[in-house]
């Protein structure tokens, strides 16, 4: 939704009768663009409810299955008691930690007069806010800003001490309270990194966790960006009656964060209980739930096993607040027929088979996703064998795509073959293992097999990576040239720009970080976005993170960038090389590859980033453009030079006494005083020898201003014959 969620996002199509509802919604590069320059990053949140005639749900029953749906509504809210753990470690310096202190400043003034709270910030060291939970109040809540503004990143990550403070706090408050009402006790923990402190052995902190939290305390989990151990995290959760949620770097953790409260704000039971008489219902799914929380709903999914039945005893026991809720009814069940289709809409058949019964297949997905749980939480390997054999079974025979599954489609226009290091999915190596394979119908059995780019092939010079550092090579006289940029973070450059010519624009968003210490510059901005509009012979858009690629031609396709793969379409091809670099070839005479810098371990100063190389300029015309393509079809000259020295990059560094002296360079009618230096590129893995510019400003053809886009896909010509507005 938008930000000031004051209605459907452009493109919302919504189709709805007493029964039924559809909603569509496939926005365009151009309306994506408005709404947020990096597309659409959030969560597409449909809010709907339906009419319940009892308290106790509603039920549907089709042949043998039957769906129970539980969302009473018009409780009076329980109090909560909520420990906010938020990481403080380096790693959150920047954006993340400013967003995580505006989420939090919000949520402060979400909660109610009856709840109770505390704060806790936790690197090397645990730093509580107070040594007890407080009440809201508005002075308590002023405080609690404050804390919360003056939290610097600094130190390790101890993620067991952190925890176990939270919930001694929460059980001191509820053991040394005399509390009339009952509430829930909850954590809301926030991490980036991996536990570095204390005890940092996975298991003994979750068992520590669920020796101390006893069921009684729920952790709801949130895990930012791509070094977090998440796999703990949602242990952790899953453990402890709680859920949790994963921001990707490029994502906003200010509003995930927000929304994730969101789902968990209001509770109003807790302790449920569902029973089904055994003799009748069969392979029940779960059936227990810690807590129920506004906006959300309940659903139990199981077989019957009389037929013939005409009524099924329902009885649901909860708490809330100062009372304990007991809800009995006999729910009549009518008719079973295959035809009765409580939506009241149409469904797709199957391959020759008949009307589908869409209460089994949601059966067998809350089923899956239970022993999928189970199989996380499971430290036994016999039990996990057995486990991934019943949920692979039950997902094949469904059709349901898991982790334990791979899928196969048919696609004429699309052809993506699985490389030779992919065959197949290992299921012991668990969730992630997933690999989808698109093989063109009319295609030969390996025809559209190719080997990535090796992650250490020389690929071009002339490039923009780093800092950005931007490197351009003169073959014809054998001259390298290289100068710096020093944008600003949230900048699109324009890298090369030649819509008007073969069609390719080339555009790289900037994200910014401290600089090192005592070095000269006060940030660092590295690309962290790469987008390509290809519109010859058809449109086409390609977006690259360091994490995934989306391509937008006909069909969208989003591949991950930690698998290696090769996708064809429309004389375009994506080569992924897993977490080393993309190759964009386009026609076959034009080719860009892009790097992926990944840190495991990445200091405060350093971001996952992007580097642009050109490997092919071939199809770009001579009016091409953009910060490295000005100088695709020029050639440069040394008008000067210290005597005695070559001008041959490949020769020998020049002398130490020679750095000092300014040469200058010649090129496009530029005159450029340049000196010697050496500048690493290719993953930092090559050498290379060039003459820097200085002063880039007296290199380049206009001001800085005239190479930002508005937007990822903007083409306009700022330089050239003619101006070509927008998309």
């Amino acid at each position: 939704m938008r930000k000031d969620d004051t209605g459907p996002p452009p493109s919302t199509v919504i189709n709805q009768n007493e029964t039924f509802a559809k909603v569509i919604f496939k926005p365009s590069v151009v309306q994506q663009a408005r709404i947020a320059q990096n597309g659409i990053l959030g969560d597409f949140i449909i809010r709907y409810d339906v009419n319940r005639e009892q308290s106790i749900g509603d039920i549907q029953v089709l042949n043998d299955y039957f769906v129970h749906y539980f969302a009473p509504k018009d409780l009076p809210p329980l109090p909560k008691n909520v420990v906010f753990v938020l990481d403080s470690s380096a790693s959150m310096v920047g954006t993340k930690l400013r967003q995580t202190k505006d989420a939090l400043f919000t949520i402060l003034h979400d909660l109610r007069p009856q709840d109770h709270f505390n704060i806790i910030g936790f690197s090397n060291r645990i730093k509580v806010w107070k040594d007890h939970l407080v009440s809201v109040t508005p002075n308590n809540i002023r405080d609690g800003k404050v804390y919360i503004h003056h939290m610097s990143p600094t130190g390790g990550t101890d993620i067991n001490g952190a925890l176990q403070r939270g919930i001694q706090l929460l059980n001191n408050y509820v053991a040394h309270n005399d509390i009339e009402d009952r509430s829930v006790s909850l954590i809301i923990f926030l991490t980036d990194g991996k536990p570095t402190v204390g005890e940092t052995h996975t298991l003994k902190i979750l068992n520590n966790t669920k020796e101390a939290a006893r069921g009684q305390v729920c952790i709801f989990t949130i895990g930012i960006g791509n070094d977090v151990d998440f796999k703990l995290l949602e242990k952790l959760s899953l453990e402890n009656c709680g859920l949790t949620r994963r921001v990707h770097e490029e994502e906003d953790a200010g509003s995930q964060l927000i929304g994730f409260y969101d789902e968990i704000r209001t509770p109003l039971l807790s302790d449920i209980r569902i029973d089904y008489p055994p003799s009748l219902v069969e392979q029940a799914t779960r059936t227990l739930f810690p807590n129920y929380f506004n906006g959300s709903e309940i659903i139990i999914a199981g077989k019957l096993v009389d037929k013939k039945m005409d009524r099924l005893h329902v009885q649901v026991t909860a708490s809330n607040s100062k009372k304990f809720v007991i809800l009995k009814t006999d729910v009549p069940l009518g008719p079973q027929k295959a035809g009765n289709d409580v939506t009241g809409s149409a469904r797709p058949k199957g391959d020759s088979e008949e009307d589908p019964n869409h209460l089994e297949r949601l059966w067998s997905y809350l089923t899956v996703k239970e022993l999928l749980s189970s199989w996380l939480q499971s430290d036994d390997e016999q039990e996990k064998e057995r486990l991934r054999q019943k949920a692979q079974t039950l997902a094949v025979s469904s059709r349901f795509l898991t982790p334990f599954t791979s899928l196969k489609l048919k696609e004429s226009s699309l052809q993506m073959s699985k490389l030779e290091d992919s065959h197949g999915v290992s299921a012991a190596t668990g969730p992630g293992t997933v690999m989808q394979s698109l093989q063109g119908s009319s295609a030969q059995p390996g025809s559209a097999l190719k080997k990535p780019y090796n992650p250490k092939i020389k690929v071009s010079k002339t490039s923009a990576d780093g800092d950005p550092h931007f490197v351009v090579d003169f073959p014809l006289s054998k001259l390298t040239v290289c100068f710096n940029i020093d944008g600003q973070p949230g900048d699109i450059l324009r890298l090369v720009s030649d819509h008007a010519g073969s069609g390719v624009t080339v555009n790289g968003a900037l994200i910014g970080a401290p600089a090192p210490p005592n070095g000269h510059k006060k940030q660092r901005t590295y690309f962290r976005v790469i987008t390509i509009l290809v519109n010859k012979p058809e449109r086409s858009y390609l977006e690259i993170t360091p994490h995934r690629v989306i391509l937008d031609g006909g069909d969208r396709l989003v591949l991950p960038c930690n698998q290696s793969m090769v996708v064809g379409s429309r004389g375009l091809e994506v080569s992924v090389s897993a977490n080393a670099n993309v190759t964009v070839t386009i026609q076959g005479t034009t080719a860009f590859v892009i790097l992926i810098h990944l840190y495991k371990k990445p200091a405060p100063y350093q971001r996952d980033h992007l580097g642009f190389y050109i490997s092919n300029s071939k199809g770009l015309s001579g009016n091409c453009h953009g910060l490295l393509g000005q100088f695709l079809n020029q050639d440069a000259s040394l008008a000067e030079e210290p005597a005695g020295l070559s001008r041959n990059t490949t020769s020998s560094p020049f002398p130490k006494a020679a750095e000092g002296s300014d040469t200058v360079l010649q090129l496009k009618g530029h005159r450029v005083p340049v000196v010697w230096k050496q500048r690493k590129i290719y993953n930092g893995e090559e050498q290379i020898d060039c003459w820097f510019a200085r002063n880039a400003a007296q290199l380049l053809d206009g001001e800085y201003k005239d190479y930002l886009a508005a937007h990822p896909f903007d083409s306009d010509t700022v330089f050239g014959l003619g101006v070509a507005r927008g998309l």
